[in-house]
């Protein structure tokens, strides 16, 4: 018994020291390096094609019939995207087929891709389905503003599996594509706002009007954000106080700032009127 164990030992002992060692590093750096040329030439490969993407975007916001310039800004953000994750493919099947992995052998006899769907990569084509419809449906483009479910923010990128939004803060927001079912956006039509003025009961509602005419005959003039002309509403209750109420149409976007200039504009010619608001007490002449 002995004996036979014996033998065993000197023959793996015989067959480790018969290897060629030599033979062997070679082989293992010719490896090392041909990955390492690989990789190289995938980078190489990625900034050449990002170059021509880039070039190719650029050049069509110089095309006076394109209107839509955030709709090239989507596309191009979507086909740099898919080209990364295309050439990333690539690369990792070249790096397996260098090393000896069979690759096409195993997705067509092991079923890697059944086994990759288990993993979860039916989130992946969810993402990826779901990004295609509201890229089909023109729901969102890189520029407009929107609201996700309770996220708010500005779309800066729209690729395979994310949305991206950049919040008022700067907080940037990857929301994956198959969460996205309610958007709400902001950028796609003209936004009716609204002006309100705090009064009191003792306010002398047509001398306000007429502060109020008076000040839009100024501001229509000197708001080319605006699309129609400003709408007097009249006193209203909200909330349980009353206010004085007008409301603008104006291009998408511009809303804040042409509310904040109206309702600056209207205080200052009311307090040169010494027009009471809510929150004064009536001037006694």
């Amino acid at each position: 018994m002995s004996s036979a164990i014996n033998k065993q030992a000197q023959q793996v002992t015989r067959a480790f020291t018969d290897l060629s060692w030599h033979h062997i590093s070679q082989q293992i750096l010719s490896k090392l390096l041909l990955i390492i040329v690989t990789i190289l030439l995938f980078f190489i490969l990625l900034w050449i094609g990002k170059l021509i993407i880039d070039h190719l975007y650029h050049e069509s916001n110089n095309v006076k019939f394109i209107k839509s310039s955030n709709r090239i800004a989507t596309i191009h953000a979507l086909i740099l995207n898919v080209y990364r994750y295309t050439c990333y493919f690539f690369l990792l099947y070249a790096i397996l087929s260098e090393i000896g992995v069979p690759v096409g052998t195993l997705i067509a006899g092991a079923g890697i891709f059944s086994i990759a769907l288990g993993l979860g990569a039916q989130g992946f084509v969810s993402d990826m389905v779901n990004g295609f419809f509201i890229l089909l449906e023109q729901q969102l483009d890189v520029g407009d503003l929107v609201q996700i479910d309770s996220i708010k923010g500005t779309v800066t990128a729209i690729g395979l599996r994310t949305t991206q939004l950049t919040g008022s803060d700067g907080t940037l927001t990857f929301i994956p594509n198959r969460n996205i079912t309610t958007v709400q956006n902001f950028s796609r039509n003209n936004m009716a706002s609204n002006v309100d003025i705090r009064i009191s009961p003792e306010t002398p509602l047509e001398q306000l009007v007429a502060v109020i005419k008076g000040s839009n005959a100024h501001l229509v003039a000197n708001t080319p954000e605006l699309s129609a002309a400003p709408v007097i509403v009249g006193p209203l209750t909200v909330n349980g106080q009353l206010i004085f109420r007008v409301t603008v149409t104006t291009k998408n976007g511009t809303q804040g700032a042409v509310v904040s200039k109206f309702l600056a504009a209207y205080l200052k010619a009311l307090r040169q009127q010494h027009i009471p608001l809510a929150w004064e007490q009536p001037i006694k002449k």
